[in-house]
This record gives C-alpha cells, structure tokens and sequence, in this order.
C-alpha cells in the first residue's frame, strides 16, 4: 500500500506506518456507533443544584481556589469560515437572502462596525461592505473567531479572546495568577500574541491580576491520512500523501501537557457581555466546587479500599448515586477502585433550545457499566435514534477537569480515550473528492473513560456565535 516514499512522510509527520495502516482500516471498516442506552436527564444523570447545595460548591471553591493550580483552556484554533459564509456567498456568487439583509440593515450595530466604518470608501455599495468585512479591510475571513471583535463598551470594543481573560480573572486566578492556555493554529499564533501583548496591562490593571497566557499548537502527529473514495490513498499533485488536522480531539494531547489541579474547557466563542457573565462566573465556581467535592469523597473511599477497610456496599453506593455509573451486578473491589482512580470531569449541560450540540447519554460499555458520556447524533446507530427524542439537554461545552490523582500525581490522559469512536467526513482538496478522518472528539471518545458528572446550568451560561449575525443577540449587546 505504501512505497518506501510514502513511509518516509509517514515517519517524517511523526506517525508510525503501522498508525497510517490503521487509519486505512477505519475508513473501511468505519467506526462502531456508541452502544447508547438512554438519553441522560434531570431525572435520571442530570444534576439539578439546590440553593444550599450551590452555596457550599461555590463556597468550597472560593476557599479553595488559592490552594491550587488552575487552567484556563480555550481551543481557538479554527479559522471563523462557517461564521462568515453566507458573507462570501454574496461576495463570491452574488447570493444574497435574509442573513445578508440583516447584516446590511444593522451594520452600524456591530461592535466592529467603528474598525470596518475607517476602511470603507464613502460610495461603498452593499457588496462592497460585504467585502471589507471578509477581505481586505477587516479580513475576517481568514482570521480565527478569537480575532474577531465581537462586544461594544463606552472604553472600547473587545475581541472574542479578551472576553476570555476578562472571565479568567473573574472565576479562575489561584496562587497569584490567571493561568489560560490557547490552542492555535500556527498560522494564527502571532495575531493572538500581538493583540495580547498589546491588551495585557490594561486588564492586569483593571482586574489587579497578572496573566500567565500560553500557547499550544495540535500536534503533526495526530494529523490523520486522507482517502480516496474508494478508501485508497489520496496523493497530492506531486504523488505524495496527504494529511489533515484530525479535529478537536487530537487536542487531547495538548490538554496532557498542561499542568494544573483544575482545567476549566470552554470554547473560544462562548462569551458575553460584562452585564451578563453574572450567571457564568457563579456557575462556573459551582462547577468546580462540585469536583472537588467528588473528588476527595472519591480519594477517600478509593484509600479504604485499598487499605481493606472498606465497606464495598457503601463504595458503590456512592460510585451509583454520586459519580453517575451504574454498576454490573457480579461487580468486585477491582472494578470500584479502577472507577475511582481515574480523571473527572463535571460538565454543564443546557436544556435544549434547540441549539445545535451533542448531548448528554448514557452509555453501555464493555465493563459492564453505564456511564454518562456526550454523544454527538453521528455516533448513535440508526436503531437507536428514537432515544435523541428524549434529550432534554445538550451540550455547551462547559467543562471543569480533575487531572490529578490524590497523590498529586498527574494522570496519562491519553489512556482514557476509546480509540473506536471516530469521525468519517466528505471533504474536497484542490476540487477533488476525498474521505477525511476524524480522532474522538475532545469531550467525546477522548474523555470516554472519564468518571463523568452532569449539572444542569441555565441557557445565560451560554452564547456561542456560530454565525456573524449572531452578534445582534441580546448576551452580545450590553
């Protein structure tokens, strides 16, 4: 299948020949969809925080916070093509529907509308204006979401990731330091370092804090081959392989190497405005509190158990009712004490709006288990479709990760991931047809083997902008 060409490239990218060879296999074979048992709700998976129980996670971790290393981690790699699509649609082809009317009748309204007014020529006609956002002018078009001005203030407007370091100084400073890490394409790494180096004073001033940002870039080596349509090699003009970035799951390895007690995820357009993050700071700190509730239980029944001291009843009692798994019935010490020993996450789930998102499930699994897991509708066989009528979630990618163990040791994240639960996409390169691969999403099959915990937050919590026009959303405008 590979010449001795083709092997050098391989290797050179970091990957093993035996790596690509499986990579192959799974465009054939496919990946297996999640053996999915129900949808995860308030009534069964989802827990709703009462006042009392809020008040002492967020108490828990206000007091905590100092004690421990903690993690922004926002991935910021993907250029902002889909949020600016329909704008090169009517550049490019001349299509014009109602998100185009609506950009044009409310242009003024937009928080970057001060930056694109200074490029404009005074005759500018409707594609024209298109056309500096997108192009020369503003050239959103080839800049990433973090870039994009996204919120109005009487002091001046703020880009996505600035809304990102006003939060981490809100819910996430410890020993001294806002702590956020950025996962970025390489492409983009210097906007973002320029923009911070210029931004970073005023917001220390502001907010008294000093800011620890740092960067990643995905991996080469989590970079997937890509196929023919009749699953062959696809090769590039000059004959050699071809190979694409393999989504956000390939970040599971970025997210190894951050070094922290408590990583908080969200994405990089999930932000809103000052007057509105009231929701999301309190929900955040509940979060957290939550972990590190769990986890000392956890630590601690994990410590009996090794120790033989250990009520098994009550081990499981808590690993049922507390950390969401439903337990075999023929279950044993060794099976309690492998549940507990691993990383946790506790993630907010949004009732559904009918926001586009995967959702919360539970989860059959090869241990005999059931466990929560984020699914998204791709992975679900199509017998088991009628179980998406029942979600009442879904997810907004808001997580909160305990990486370490009681020890303080840090766990291998890599050795929590089930490798079988990929993505097969269409894609196009140079206008041929090919088959691209995707590895297990970041919340999804990197994190399967997760202990996972859902909490159910409100819809304030989140407000991602998916499309420009998004911006005229109430959470983005004051």
């Amino acid at each position: 299948m590979f010449t001795e060409k083709d092997k050098s490239q391989i290797m050179a990218h970091g990957l093993t020949v035996g790596q690509a060879e499986r990579q192959i296999e799974n465009f054939r074979c496919g990946f297996p969809p999640l053996k999915a048992v129900a949808a995860a709700s308030p009534e069964r998976g989802i827990l709703r925080l009462s006042e009392e129980r809020m008040h002492r996670a967020v108490e828990l971790y206000e007091r905590e916070a100092e004690g421990l290393k903690i993690v922004k981690f926002v991935p910021a790699s993907g250029a902002a093509t889909r949020m600016f699509k329909e704008l090169f649609g009517f550049v490019n082809d001349g299509k014009r529907g109602k998100g185009i009317d609506l950009l044009l009748e409310h242009l003024s309204e937009f928080a970057f509308w001060p930056e694109l007014e200074k490029v404009l020529p005074s005759d500018a006609d409707d594609r024209a204006k298109v056309d500096a956002i997108v192009n020369d002018g503003l050239d959103y078009g080839s800049k990433p979401k973090g870039l994009v001005t996204f919120h109005a203030y009487p002091e001046g407007a703020r880009k996505a990731v600035e809304e990102h370091l006003v939060e981490g100084a809100m819910y996430a400073a410890s020993q001294g330091a806002v702590r956020i890490h950025f996962t970025v394409s390489p492409e983009h790494r210097a906007g973002f370092e320029s923009l911070l180096k210029e931004k970073l004073p005023m917001y220390e001033r502001r907010f008294g804090v000093k800011y620890d940002i740092s960067f990643s870039e995905q991996k080469a080596s989590t970079d997937t081959i890509a196929v023919n349509p009749d699953n062959t090699p696809f090769r590039t003009d000059d004959g050699g392989l071809l190979f694409r970035p393999a989504g956000h799951g390939a970040l599971i390895e970025n997210l190894n190497e951050i070094d922290a007690d408590i990583i908080f995820i969200k994405n990089i357009d999930n932000v809103t405005t000052d007057a509105r993050k009231g929701d999301t700071v309190l929900y955040k700190k509940a979060l957290a509190g939550v972990l590190i509730e769990l986890q000392r239980a956890a630590a601690e029944h994990l410590a009996a158990l090794r120790g033989g001291r250990a009520d098994k009843e009550e081990v499981a009692r808590f690993v049922g009712e507390e950390l969401s798994i439903v337990l075999p019935e023929d279950y044993d010490a060794a099976l309690l004490e492998r549940l507990l020993d691993r990383p946790m996450r506790v993630c907010g789930m949004v009732r559904n709006e009918g926001e586009p998102g995967g959702g919360p499930f539970w989860v059959a699994n090869a241990d005999g288990t059931q466990t929560l897991q984020i699914a998204e509708s791709s992975q679900i066989a199509p017998e088991d479709m009628y179980l998406m009528k029942d979600a009442t979630h879904f997810n907004p990618v808001d997580l909160v990760c305990g990486v370490r163990r009681a020890d303080g040791s840090k766990f291998d994240l890599t050795r929590y991931t089930d490798p079988s639960t990929g993505f097969i996409s269409s894609k196009s390169s140079g206008g041929r047809e090919l088959r691209a691969q995707e590895l297990p999403g970041l919340w999804n099959g990197a994190m399967a083997d997760w202990t996972t915990v859902f909490v159910d937050v409100p819809i304030s919590t989140f407000s991602p902008v998916k499309v420009v026009q998004d911006l005229l959303r109430p959470q983005h405008r004051g």
